[in-house]
């Protein structure tokens, strides 16, 4: 048949079917987007009202001046000079690099921690646990510090530590030492501790989360192949976990850096943060430098979660 004859064909009517269903899945697709547009609309409006809109206004107060009657306002930068005064001089360090620093110190030591503690009970829930029953009872018992406040539960740990605490009493009992350890309370130590005690589930849900993911024919196939133990965890256990990590330290971090609390209750009111200047500023009704405070913690806090999901692609990993 020759390729004039072809073209002259009529086609099926199968195949010409589908041109006249296009339309009405056009419509149909078009249809589901303003379906899904309006089920989110309700999170995205709690999302605009109780997030964006307070960070909105925590940005333009920032702005503004103020003196010890009133807040004023009018446009100025004299909080940010504030802030950074000092820091470019070229001298020693400056309040808030200080300051900064010393939540750092915070933050590394209780993710550290954190993560060896949330990594090995998550291990151990997951791949040496077998009943689902047992699963559940073990993850209760991890939230329960969640049934307490944060402060009583800082609070519980002041008999503990107190010169006069069950810590130092049977140490002198023991004879490990003849007089009370002064650093267990009211320092970094107690503070960092605390921390840790506080924060610690949100490094063991995510990573635990992540383990339950791995297919167990992976563990299989590399004992099969003669890997040990240790290179079982190290090749394909920690590989397929860094969601899970990435998440909880995002979680930790990013709770770190903003608390006041525990460092104020557990450092007695003499260690230096971040979150606590921004809370002496507001005690003393000075919005606008803490203001500025919030947004320089804020960027802060954005670029560590930036440089987290730069070494891992959540959304493909999720």
């Amino acid at each position: 048949m020759s390729p004039a004859a072809e073209r002259t064909i009529p086609l099926p009517r199968e195949a010409a079917a589908p041109r006249a269903v296009a339309p009405g899945l056009a419509a149909e697709g078009r249809r589901q987007r303003h379906l899904a547009y309006l089920q989110a609309a309700p999170l995205a409006l709690v999302f605009l009202v109780f997030f964006v809109v307070p960070l909105v206004l925590t940005l333009v107060v920032s702005f503004w001046e103020y003196n010890e009657y009133e807040i004023i306002p009018a446009f100025t930068l004299q909080n940010y000079a504030d802030v950074f005064e000092g820091c470019f001089s070229g001298g020693d360090l400056c309040t808030t690099l200080r300051t900064y620093l010393s939540t750092l110190k915070f933050c590394l030591l209780t993710w550290g921690l954190t993560l060896g503690i949330g990594f090995t009970v998550a291990y151990f829930v997951a791949f040496h646990v077998r009943s689902s029953a047992m699963q559940t009872v073990l993850f209760l018992i991890c939230t329960i510090p969640f049934w307490t406040s944060n402060v009583i539960r800082m609070i519980a740990w002041i008999p503990l530590l107190g010169r006069n605490g069950l810590v130092n009493d049977a140490l002198m009992s023991l004879g490990i030492t003849r007089a009370p350890i002064e650093g267990l309370l009211y320092s970094d130590f107690a503070v960092v501790l605390a921390f840790v005690h506080l924060y610690t589930v949100f490094m063991i849900v995510p990573i635990f989360n992540s383990m339950m993911r791995i297919d167990r024919a992976l563990i299989e196939a590399a004992r099969d192949a003669g890997a040990t133990g240790w290179q079982t965890l190290w090749s394909v256990i920690v590989p397929l976990t860094k969601p899970g990590i990435a998440i909880g330290s995002i979680f930790v971090l990013t709770l770190v850096m903003g608390d006041f609390v525990t460092v104020g209750v557990m450092g007695g009111q003499q260690i230096a943060s971040v979150g606590k200047v921004i809370q002496v500023q507001m005690s003393y009704l000075q919005f606008p430098a803490a203001a500025a405070n919030a947004v320089v913690l804020l960027c802060a806090v954005t670029l560590v979660i930036a440089g987290l999901t730069r070494l891992i692609d959540l959304r493909r990993e999720l």
